[in-house]
């Protein structure tokens, strides 16, 4: 896919339905990483300081979610 199509494509799942993942922003750098090594860009949008102190990972299928949830609770009990 071209950068505008990922672009279009993340829009049309944005707009119906995603499954969001909040994180504190001193995991950003893990969490990005989590997603480029697991997911395809289209798969997956970050925006950073949605509150303070606070991320946002906004998936588009809910097992993606899910998985990354389990990845930030590993990064929890290992700190």
């Amino acid at each position: 896919m071209t950068p505008i199509e990922i672009a279009e494509y993340k829009q049309k799942w944005m707009r119906s339905k995603f499954y969001p993942v909040t994180l504190h922003s001193d995991l950003r750098t893990e969490a990005k990483e989590w997603c480029k090594n697991q997911l395809h860009k289209c798969q997956w949008n970050y925006t950073q300081f949605t509150d303070v102190y606070e991320d946002t990972v906004y998936f588009e299928h809910k097992q993606d979610q899910e998985n990354f949830s389990l990845f930030l609770k590993k990064i929890r009990n290992n700190a």
